[in-house]
Order: C-alpha cells, then structure tokens, then sequence
C-alpha cells in the first residue's frame, strides 16, 4: 500500500510497484472510468486539447476525482506555449494552484521556459512553494529547452519534482529516441539532474515499448492512442488495455 496525496489528507491505495506505470490523458470523468477499466494506473487532468493541454476547471476536476481512485496529475498551464505569462500569469497559475490543492488536488503537472529557452525559476519557484508537499511533472516543456541538460541541473533541486513528461525531442519519440536510451542511461548511473523518473510520451507508439522498457525506462504516458477514433471521442478501454498488455510483457 502507498499514499496518495489529495489536498492534505492521504488517501491509501494499493498500487502494484512492480509494473510499468502507465498514464492516460483525461478530459472527463468518463475518459477517467474507461482509462481505469482499460489499466491505467494514473490520470493527467486538462482541459482544451487543442492547445495541448490547459488547466481543467475545477468542476472538471471534481468530477474526475468522483469517477476514479486513480492518483491525478492536474495540469498547470494558462495557455498553448512555454511561457507562464509573465508576473500575471505566474499570479494566477499560483491561485489555480491553491484552488485546486482546496478542491483535493495533490499532484501536478508544470513546466515553463524563459525567454532563452531555459527553465523559467521565477515561476517553476513560485508554484513549487504552493505546491509544497506535492509530487509534479515539468512537462514536454523539455522538448523545447534549448539546452535540456542544463535545464535538468537547474532544477534538480526544486521540491516536489519527481518526473519529466518527455518524448525527447519537439518532433516526437521518433525523433526522440536515442535521446531517451541515453537519459535512462543516465537516471540509472544516478548522475545529479536526472534523479526524476522518465516518462515517455508524446507521438510514443506500440513499437517503441520494448526498446525503451529494455533501457530501464518504466513509465509511459499517451494521449490520442487512447482515442482511437480521435479526440473528439472518449477515452476507449480497449486501446488502454492493448497497451496495459504491452507494458507488462516481459522483456
């Protein structure tokens, strides 16, 4: 048993730590139930696809958390971009933050570059202090770093940072994948900056499961391949549990 954090209470859980974890994008409490029917083993909650992912509402939130125990990454992100908006936005990042917190949010999802294409310290330290106590993300704000390395050594010690959602390159896992072999390489030399897990995601298919799983990478992020039939239709259990499969063949 683990817990899972939910505002300041732990709600306690059964997890199997043995599998690779796989997350599943939910816009909606009936993405959340299929998304668990089909084997997910934790949700990131957004809103507005269309700009990659957004903040949800928080009756949204509410909603998800009604339809599902499965630990909920919620997004934190004003608009489509890496920037946080400057001190306006980082202001009101920071209050849907602590909205979010009191409606029993307790994991999160980030990440934000400044003007050079480096981690953005002003916002990534302001919501890390609201979120004191919380595991979170830095998204595939990564991607787009102009020099990803030292972004990880920038923020290697921020609090709360527990996972980079990456696909290893803008263009994609394709693109990205002897950048992740080399990341995971890396994670497991134990080499400062790279102590947050790995989650791959982000144009991943099917085919690139065995070699990432081979490397040590054991956390797996998808979208649009949970939707067979596009964004415009739910989550499809069916498409979860081809890749629940996936995960869990041995390697």
């Amino acid at each position: 048993m683990i817990a899972i954090f939910q505002g300041s209470l732990p709600v306690w859980q059964s997890v199997d730590m043995s599998r690779p974890i796989l997350e599943v994008i939910a816009l909606s409490a009936e993405d959340a139930a299929a998304a668990q029917a089909g084997g997910a083993d934790r949700l990131e909650v957004v809103s507005d696809i269309a700009a990659d992912g957004l903040t949800p509402p928080l009756e949204t939130f509410a909603g998800i958390r009604e339809a599902t125990n499965l630990p909920l990454r919620v997004m934190l992100r004003l608009a489509d971009g890496f920037h946080a908006g400057g001190e306006a936005g980082i202001e009101r990042l920071c209050e849907l933050a602590g909205e979010l917190r009191a409606e029993g949010a307790g994991e999160f999802v980030l990440g934000f570059l400044d003007d050079a294409g480096q981690a953005d310290l002003r916002a990534v330290g302001a919501l890390s202090e609201v979120l004191a106590g919380c595991g979170w993300t830095f998204h595939r704000a990564i991607d787009r770093a102009a020099d990803r390395d030292a972004l990880r050594k920038q923020l290697a010690e921020t609090p709360g940072l527990d996972t980079y959602l990456t696909a290893g390159s803008a263009d994609g896992v394709g693109q990205g994948y002897d950048t992740l072999l080399a990341e995971a390489a890396r994670t497991a030399d134990g080499e400062p900056g790279y102590a947050a897990r790995l989650l791959v995601g982000g144009g991943l298919a099917l085919d690139h499961v065995a070699g990432l799983r081979g490397a040590g990478v054991d956390a797996f992020h998808i979208g649009g391949a949970a939707r067979p039939r596009g964004w415009d239709s739910p989550v499809d259990p069916a498409a979860v549990r081809e890749w629940r499969e996936a995960l869990d063949q041995d390697i």
